[in-house]
């Protein structure tokens, strides 16, 4: 369940920073009032948070494949 929430917050996350790049605009900023305000502040933290949760998918899924390939043998 983890694994699913933090992904939406990247992709979210993703779409933001499309935005930005392609638009110059930040749709995080739009909706709550401001880059500077808490529930930006708040969203920024939780997209950052969940890009670090996911880097360990990396990792978890390369011990979850070793583990299946070497039951198989």
């Amino acid at each position: 369940m983890w694994d699913k929430i933090a992904l939406t917050l990247l992709i979210i996350g993703g779409i933001n920073w499309g935005l930005v790049g392609i638009f110059q605009f930040d749709l995080v900023a739009w909706l709550f009032g401001g880059a500077d305000s808490l529930l930006s502040r708040a969203v920024y933290i939780l997209v950052a948070v969940s890009a670090v949760w996911c880097s360990t998918l990396l990792f978890r899924l390369d011990n979850e494949t070793e583990h299946v390939t070497s039951s198989v043998h």
